[in-house]
């Protein structure tokens, strides 16, 4: 049985909207003219990381190739912010988020995404994204001083500034029971592993619904997903204590 959980925190990219297509399309356009192609062993090393160190993650596959994480970045964001506005929600996304607005359920967005990019991705899907109310947490938020995932910082914010709840801090050695009871209270919505490990070390539980080809990517880690998923599609509220759909 799943623990009754209270309060929502989602990842974007992935896992409500299917930017990784773009991703993809757009890093192996710019490494074709060096005939080179990103893998999904290397693809599963930039996702949920914030923008330049998922770019320096992608670069040191290729030493040979001229091309430094400044060009790289440039090229990159030029293209996809062509793209943005057309990405899609990927399949359950509406029905769930609908579902736990209508029975205001606290939930807020942790996206590793720049600020800026969060706007071209969900400017045309209001209806969706108009439901957590701005309770957006972004990557390049520099006032909360955050490391990128797999660190739990982003979650902690989340749930904490956003939120209201009372997870206290990152570093460890500030936090008490009250803090650990309350975490449990969370659960983290996530597609990418690095992204899944700071859900679990935020103490929250989490629900993984990876690209399946991710599954197949070797993974050494110690934290595991409490639920793995196909597709969103596939979630049960009530399993965790969140009223059903009808």
């Amino acid at each position: 049985m799943s623990p009754s959980v209270e309060f929502l925190l989602f990842d974007m990219d992935g896992l409500l909207i299917d930017s990784e297509a773009i991703y993809t399309k757009v890093t192996n356009t710019i490494l074709a003219p060096f005939g080179k192609e990103m893998t999904w062993d290397i693809k599963a090393g930039c996702m949920g990381k914030p923008e330049r160190e998922a770019a320096v993650h992608l670069l040191s596959f290729f030493p040979d190739i001229p091309l430094t994480v400044p060009a790289y970045l440039e090229q990159r964001n030029a293209l996809q912010d062509k793209l943005w506005p057309t990405v899609p929600l990927l399949p359950g996304v509406r029905k769930l988020i609908l579902h736990l607005k209508a029975h205001n359920i606290p939930m807020a967005v942790a996206t590793s995404s720049r600020r800026r990019n969060f706007e071209l991705k969900t400017g045309h899907l209001g209806e969706i994204f108009d439901c957590f109310e701005g309770k957006v947490v972004c990557g390049d938020d520099a006032k909360w001083n955050m490391r990128g995932k797999p660190e739990p910082d982003i979650f902690l914010v989340a749930a904490r500034e956003i939120l209201g709840r009372d997870v206290g801090p990152a570093d460890p050695a500030h936090v008490t029971p009250t803090h650990l009871s309350e975490r449990s209270k969370g659960l983290v919505f996530e597609d990418a592993m690095p992204g899944m490990q700071a859900g679990k070390r935020a103490g929250m539980s989490v629900v993984w619904v990876p690209d399946a080809n991710l599954l197949d990517v070797e993974y050494s880690g110690e934290e595991q997903a409490d639920l793995t998923l196909k597709s969103l599609e596939e979630f049960v509220p009530e399993q965790w204590g969140l009223p059903p759909y009808v």
